[in-house]
């Protein structure tokens, strides 16, 4: 891998990471993650966070801005997903540079078994 193809991964996984470090917007990325790849219309994300609908758009811009999330039309629906293969990418990053492969695969492993549960 080279300089930049490193830096360009460095600033997804730090921008990833900053979306997800405020309550709302991981709640939001799991309901997403656990809703599968079908989605959630925004309406239904809501009305199951119990958040306003101006509160709900602001912190799906910030999870689209980051690139964790997607976005398609369904008719007069917004219907809203997690993107795995980003998900994948940002613990791929944190597995190679922060752990260095050593021990940490089996902790972050049972760490994301607990989140998905």
């Amino acid at each position: 891998m080279n300089m930049t193809s490193d830096v360009l991964q460095e600033k997804y996984a730090v921008d990833a990471l900053a979306a997800l470090a405020q309550p709302n917007r991981l709640a939001l990325f799991r309901l997403l993650v656990q809703a599968g790849e079908g989605g959630l219309p925004a309406g239904e994300i809501a009305k199951r966070l119990g958040l306003p609908n101006s509160s709900l758009s602001f912190h799906l811009a910030h999870l689209e801005r980051a690139d964790l999330i997607a976005r398609t039309r369904d008719g007069r629906s917004l219907i809203y997903s997690a993107d795995y293969a980003a998900m994948n990418r940002l613990v791929g990053y944190l597995m190679e540079n922060c752990c260095g492969g050593k021990g940490c695969v089996t902790e972050l492993t049972d760490s994301l078994e607990r989140i998905a549960s």
